[in-house]
């Protein structure tokens, strides 16, 4: 017994999940599923169950039908039983006054055996009427709950008609949507060829970078020290390229005073030559 509860404990967190894993099945379904056939389901199976409505009123019918023919059956028979009972009544009384002792008897015996018959078939009509009685109440509500389907049949259809003209639309707002997603798409910018604005950006983006370098370049501490030692080199050298020219311009002076005191001295020797 305790092993039996054990293994009903461990099978109910097995049947809890199959029962969630079948609900979430049936979600996922009907989130998936095509409206228009799912309306479509709902038609026929409105219609099913009007039908099954329908049949079944129709056996209550058909019953209470039967009924009512057994019974038109049953009091047909009473009155043949009556008349052949009263009729065996008369020919035991007629032989009994002509003095036919024994055929007097048969008469009595036969209209005994269907005086039986009688009461056996005026009972079975008892029971008849009673059940006709009550099955007319049934047939009754029967009609009743054909008309009350009906009626609901009616409401179903004209729920599922509005239902149709929806799907309609909603189709045909979808179709217009992606119609002008279609429109947006041809008009929208293609992101794989650059645009001139987008170059014209690039374009200024890297010549502002190119400024801010130069810009940083020119106010570092290194780039002052090499200005200044170049402008020092440059005093240098012109200090050196005066000197070179002061030093040239006195050397051609005293070239010049040299030339000249030699002319003489050689006019000199060339006169005494003479």
């Amino acid at each position: 017994m305790l092993t039996d509860a054990k293994e009903i404990v461990m099978a109910n967190p097995f049947s809890k999940g199959w029962k969630y894993a079948m609900a979430k099945f049936d979600s996922t379904i009907d989130e998936k599923a095509d409206p228009m056939v799912q309306i479509q389901q709902a038609t026929e199976t409105a219609k099913k169950q009007h039908q099954a409505v329908v049949e079944q009123a129709s056996s209550v019918l058909g019953n209470q039908r039967q009924i009512e023919m057994k019974l038109n059956r049953l009091i047909k028979d009473q009155e043949n039983l009556q008349s052949q009972a009263q009729k065996a009544v008369q020919l035991a009384d007629k032989a009994s006054q002509e003095g036919d002792t024994q055929q007097a008897s048969e008469w009595n015996s036969t209209a005994e055996v269907v005086a039986s018959q009688l009461v056996s078939v005026e009972q079975q009509i008892e029971e008849t009427k009673q059940l006709h009685q009550s099955n007319a109440q049934a047939a009754e509500q029967a009609k009743a709950q054909v008309k009350k389907s009906e009626a609901h049949l009616k409401e179903q259809l004209g729920q599922i008609d509005q239902l149709w003209a929806q799907v309609n639309q909603t189709k045909m707002q979808e179709e217009s949507a992606k119609a002008a997603e279609s429109m947006n798409a041809l008009t929208a910018k293609d992101d794989s060829v650059p645009s001139l604005d987008s170059v014209r950006d690039k374009i200024e983006r890297r010549y502002a970078d190119a400024l801010g370098k130069q810009e940083l370049t020119e106010s570092s501490v290194d780039t002052r020290m090499a200005e200044i030692e170049t402008a020092g080199r440059d005093i240098k050298a012109s200090a050196r390229l005066e000197e070179i020219r002061s030093q040239m311009h006195g050397g051609q002076a005293g070239d010049r005073s040299l030339d000249a005191g030699d002319a003489p001295q050689g006019e000199l020797d060339s006169g005494e030559h003479k």
